[in-house]
């Protein structure tokens, strides 16, 4: 792809989002697309393997404010038919194209990020870029927790695919595991271009596709290019507290590097089941606990029951009306801190459906003891003064 296919690319579109999308509308944008197109929910569709990539790499930029507004600035710059002078013209840029993908390998086979592509724009070449270490890319994944799981955490087991060097040829391309160094661009991956103006720019060599290195033997697997999808399953620890739909994210566990580099980050995204008895409201945990109507009116004290420990005895004052919310300390979900959150427990009161004679006895009789009372008198007369 040419630099000026790849500045023209537009992110906003493969996302399906507006360009002045907030950060919340392109994540979900995003999470919508990638649960849709993930390869394992799409085996053996490679149309959906190549739209699961272009949303990725969409995200990789759009989904991170500052990759956001270089690409944005790259854009205006670059995107209408050639250069336009601005401030910091002449050879000083006021934004750092080479930091747009972070040396991720890039968008679209650029492995060192707008940084390479550009870099020969002010005749500052980059001979030799294609041969230093790469970081591999970022994954990311999905995994579903139970209630418990997500407020104590868990280990999980997550499959995952992305690109690795090639097992059947080493990685190198060639069955015989022995490249040979690209005659066109001296092992660069890159070839020169002018622009006119005196200007010139870097494209992908043609000829190894960015790589450097040709295979006289092209391995089967791979075709020669060194790098083939990977599917691994890994063991993953999921830390206490976590929300439903957080991303985590977990240095180090994603793609393989190239040539000795790094490896990409891992991202999961979470999602939590819901639990038949609790809920949570931020580092707090909720529970409704039905209280009978003598309970309420004279007071007492309640079992309440508790999320993977013992119950705790709660004191019902006198007169708790319907709704009240009474606090557990320390009972909650897991802090950031290693502290919890308290356990809200609210109170419902029972109303009965089949009373006993003698329930209903007393009841008639707490009637006629209370006839001269009506509740109900301040909402009349709230009503006919306002």
């Amino acid at each position: 792809m040419s630099t000026k296919d790849f500045i023209e690319k537009d992110y906003y579109k493969v996302l399906g989002v507006p360009k002045d999308a907030t950060e919340a509308e392109i994540k979900k944008a995003y999470r919508k697309l990638a649960r849709e197109y993930h390869p394992d929910a799409n085996k053996g569709n490679a149309q959906a393997e190549e739209r699961f990539k272009e949303i990725s790499e969409a995200h990789d930029v759009l989904g991170d404010p500052k990759k956001r507004k270089e690409y944005d600035e790259a854009r205006a710059l670059f995107g209408n038919g050639g250069f336009r002078p601005g401030p910091g013209a002449g050879g000083t840029f006021n934004f750092d194209l080479g930091d747009l993908f972070g040396g991720q390998g890039g968008a679209g086979g650029f492995g060192g990020g707008l940084g390479d592509v550009f870099g020969g724009l002010f005749n500052r070449g980059t001979a030799g870029t294609r041969t230093q270490p790469r970081r591999g890319q970022d994954v990311e994944t999905e995994a579903t927790l139970s209630f418990t799981e997500a407020i104590e955490g868990a280990t999980v087991p997550l499959r995952m695919t992305s690109q690795a060097p090639c097992k059947a040829c080493s990685g190198t391309g060639d069955k015989n595991g022995t490249p040979r160094v690209c005659p066109t661009c001296v092992g660069t991956g890159q070839v020169a271009r002018g622009s006119g103006g005196g200007f010139s720019l870097t494209d992908p060599c043609p000829d190894c596709r960015g790589r450097g290195l040709i295979a006289e033997n092209p391995c089967d697997v791979c075709r020669g290019s060194g790098r083939a999808q990977s599917s691994r399953t890994m063991q993953v620890r999921i830390p206490a507290g976590v929300q439903d739909g957080q991303r985590i994210r977990l240095r180090g566990k994603g793609a393989p590097g190239q040539r000795g580099g790094p490896a990409g980050d891992l991202y999961v995204v979470v999602h939590v089941k819901e639990h038949p008895v609790f809920g949570r409201r931020g580092d707090n945990l909720t529970v409704t606990v039905p209280v009978t109507f003598a309970e309420a009116a004279l007071g007492g004290e309640i079992r309440v029951p508790t999320l993977g420990g013992p119950p705790v005895t709660l004191k019902l004052p006198p007169g708790t009306p319907n709704g009240r919310t009474l606090r557990a300390r320390g009972k909650g979900a897991v802090r950031k801190d290693g502290t919890r959150g308290d356990l809200l427990v609210t109170v419902e009161v029972s109303v009965p459906k089949d009373l006993s004679g003698k329930a209903r006895d007393a009841l008639e009789a707490y009637r006629e003891a209370t006839a001269g009372e009506n509740p109900r008198a301040e909402l009349f007369e709230a009503a006919k003064g306002a």
